[in-house]
């Protein structure tokens, strides 16, 4: 890896990092619910990008199939949390 793409990718990871605890702030702070499941989206959404980030430092497949399952499950509880907020159950009779 060159060394432009090597601090490229570092600088990518820094500030990914600090989203992530800006949502965890946001989270944790938020005035209403819905502001907190964005917060959480948005958390696995950066999470996922440091794991693509450190897939292209370490050259290793692994971390994409982790991103993979990490932005499907993440969707899944993210239309569940929707719902939830919507109509106050997860699983309709």
């Amino acid at each position: 890896m060159s060394t432009l793409v090597y601090w490229a990718a570092t600088f990518a990871l820094g500030c990914y990092v600090i989203a992530v605890v800006l949502s965890v702030l946001r989270m944790l702070r938020g005035p209403s619910s819905p502001d907190r499941v964005l917060a959480l989206d948005t958390m696995y959404i950066n999470g996922m990008l440091i794991l693509l980030v450190l897939g292209l430092q370490f050259n290793s497949g692994l971390y994409f199939d982790i991103a993979l399952l990490i932005s499907m499950f993440g969707f899944v509880g993210s239309v569940a949390l929707a719902k939830f907020l919507l109509r106050g159950e997860v699983i309709e009779p």
